[in-house]
């Protein structure tokens, strides 16, 4: 999210010229980091569905000792939330510091 800060900063700058509040833009940054880590978290819950599902049928071949592994509901929904929270913090600092730009030095770059 920083370098998607500092690539966008004429934009916000541009924003913030035309009025644009600092919640407006802090708002715009934290939205966009939590869809950004909501998609990643989407590709990460799929793929570790795909692997479990795989593991199902290879493992008792493999390893019967241990059984094929479990798909629970509760697991995959707190892991879809951590990176919702891990993009929610990551965006916080970038999200901050784009809406304390000043709109002159954001012209400026």
């Amino acid at each position: 999210m920083l370098i998607t800060v500092t690539e966008r900063t004429p934009e916000i700058g541009i924003r913030r010229a035309v009025g644009a509040r600092r919640s407006a833009i802090l708002r715009q940054f934290l939205i966009e980091s939590t869809i950004i880590a909501g998609f990643g978290g989407a590709l990460g819950v799929g793929l570790g569905i795909a692997a479990i599902l795989a593991g199902q049928r290879l493992l008792p071949m493999v390893a019967p000792l241990y059984g094929p592994p479990r798909l629970s509901p509760q697991v995959v929904l707190v892991a879809f939330g951590i990176s919702l929270l891990v993009g929610l913090i990551a965006g916080a600092l970038p999200a901050h510091r784009a809406s304390r730009l000043h709109p002159w030095h954001a012209l400026c770059h």
